[in-house]
């Protein structure tokens, strides 16, 4: 499975990483929403772990842009801010989960790998 973490706290993708590490094969990371958008084009990972705020392209537009090249795009957004509003948004853009920051271990219940092809 491949994952691709977008978050511009390199500590934060990191532990995202860690957390995720028995769910993937190969991990690709970015510090923004505009190189996630182009990360994305040429790898088509299994899943985006997006976070939502960030400097050089939110994870709210990053997710309406990849989703709108890929409607099957599979994006979980994480994020330290919790509110109705942020959800809203995640939702709107084509985010399928949204977990946040301060229960990552959401992620191993949200992201599974795809069935192989064949099986």
């Amino acid at each position: 499975m491949t994952v691709l973490i977008v978050d511009d706290n390199a500590r934060m993708r990191e532990t995202i990483r860690v957390v995720m590490q028995d769910l993937h094969h190969d991990t690709h990371q970015c510090a923004d929403g505009m190189t996630a958008v182009t990360l994305y084009e040429r790898l088509h990972p299994d899943w985006v772990v997006m976070d939502v705020e960030m400097a050089g392209g939110d994870g709210v537009e990053a997710t309406r842009r990849i989703r709108a090249s890929d409607p099957h795009a599979r994006v979980v957004m994480v994020t330290d801010h919790d509110t109705e509003a942020f959800r809203t948004a995640a939702r709107q853009a084509g985010a399928c989960a949204f977990v946040p920051k301060t229960d990552l271990t959401m992620l191993l219940n949200v992201i599974e790998p795809r069935p192989q092809e064949g099986i």
